[in-house]
């Protein structure tokens, strides 16, 4: 971290509790805003989804012994399935919730793709694994993850670019010039100035960027709709492929979670860990008529920019969420943030995603000289930000496939030998530092 801040791994140790849910509050704003609209965007409940994204993260936490940082939000990789399976001729017919149902239903046989990825890496190891992704694969993947989200960054900020500015601002200046407290909840107060902005711009001059209607016809308290998934062959046919780019993209968000705490979670608790709960937390929230879940690389900048890494303020974030499914009122206000301040924090968020998968292969020693890494790393980014469709998971499998053709490979798991040119992230980070 900047000025010397040191990464703060148990924050109950070392703040407040006052100041623990302020920075659990922060992860809430960085994931809500994409977490709400994928329900927006399908017609699936808001208040499920905000329920089985707590769920699954704490699900994902115990699954992981309680040691990666990581929260799991609603998965834009299946928006595309939504849509194929919509317009099947099987459900074209029927009602939109019988629709959703369906798309439901492959959605929970994609996840349990996810276990049967976890028992292969069980069964042979990591290292075997590892060996095909390497930090001259999942590195360029990351900065894939990071840039492939930029459009929305864009299009979300230009909507009202004075706003997306102001939280551009706020983020930057908290996070540099910040003191204290202050400086590790830049994304917080970004929200809230911005939206206070708003406030201002609407009430005094007459410019409309909130919808209030929402927030004065929400209740306070109500239960979650639960509509059960269905199964049919076409929807799981559709949405089963879906899996290996959101794996792909689940090895990179946890490589870029070790990347950035230091710590090499692939290896402890293990890569077939994080799978498992992810898989899981993807085939329940989809059981119960919620999107599925992934790991959120909006969280992951979050951690970078504050240098707090305790798991624990993750929970608490899930718990929040959870609380939120039950109470439209609260979720109303939240999702009528401006799409302009979503857009201006995702500058910041989507960005520092990329920059971790850069860090990720300078940290690792990937040496970009040497013709075979520069072939791979050139195919993976034009794969992943050029193709219109699983670009992600394309990119991913023609990396893997040139890594393991191309000749000169000298990376392997868990090697901290110095003049490796490719190391690896298994280097624990000194905690004093």
């Amino acid at each position: 971290m900047e000025k010397g801040r040191k990464p703060i791994y148990d924050a109950r140790a070392e703040l407040s509790w006052s100041k623990i849910l302020i920075l659990a509050i922060q992860h809430v704003f960085a994931f809500f805003g994409a977490t709400v609209l994928v329900p927006i965007l399908t017609g699936l409940p808001v208040q499920t989804t905000l329920l089985f994204a707590g769920i699954g993260t704490l699900l994902f936490h115990v699954m992981t012994k309680f040691k990666v940082p990581a929260f799991l939000g609603s998965s834009f990789a299946f928006l595309g399935g939504f849509s194929a399976v919509k317009s099947a001729p099987a459900y074209v017919s029927l009602p939109e919730s019988e629709q959703l149902a369906y798309a439901c239903g492959g959605i929970v046989i994609a996840g349990l793709m996810y276990i049967v990825l976890a028992i292969i890496i069980k069964l042979v190891g990591v290292k075997r694994v590892m060996r095909y992704l390497p930090p001259v694969v999942t590195g360029p993947i990351i900065i894939c993850i990071g840039l492939s989200l930029a459009p929305s960054a864009i299009s979300n900020a230009s909507q009202n670019w004075f706003l997306a500015i102001v939280a551009i601002a706020v983020v930057i200046i908290f996070n540099i010039w910040g003191k204290g407290m202050w400086g590790v909840i830049p994304i917080l107060m970004g929200v809230v100035i911005s939206y206070i902005v708003a406030v201002i711009m609407q009430v005094v001059f007459g410019i409309q960027t909130i919808d209030f209607n929402n927030i004065a016809n929400s209740a306070i308290i109500g239960l979650p709709p639960i509509t059960l998934a269905k199964f049919g062959t076409v929807a799981i046919l559709q949405m089963t492929p879906i899996s290996l780019a959101t794996m792909m993209e689940h090895v990179g968000d946890i490589s870029a979670i070790s990347a950035t705490t230091k710590e090499n979670f692939i290896e402890d608790p293990g890569l077939h860990r994080t799978l498992i709960g992810d898989g899981l937390a993807t085939s329940i929230a989809a059981f119960f008529g919620a999107p599925a879940n992934t790991t959120y690389g909006e969280n992951t900048g979050v951690l970078a920019l504050t240098g707090v890494y305790d798991p624990f303020v993750i929970r608490l974030s899930a718990i929040i969420a959870i609380l939120l499914g039950f109470i439209p009122k609260v979720s109303a206000v939240i999702s009528s943030m401006p799409t302009a301040i979503i857009g201006g924090i995702s500058f910041i968020l989507y960005g520092m995603i990329s920059a971790i998968g850069v860090r990720n292969m300078f940290e690792n020693k990937v040496s970009l000289s040497k013709s075979r890494n520069l072939i791979i790393v050139s195919v993976i980014l034009v794969c992943g930000l050029g193709l219109p469709s699983n670009g992600l998971a394309i990119s991913a499998v023609v990396g893997i496939l040139l890594n393991a053709i191309l000749p000169g490979k000298d990376y392997e798991f868990g090697s901290t030998t110095e003049d490796s040119s490719e190391g690896t992230f298994a280097v624990k980070a000194n905690r004093s530092e």
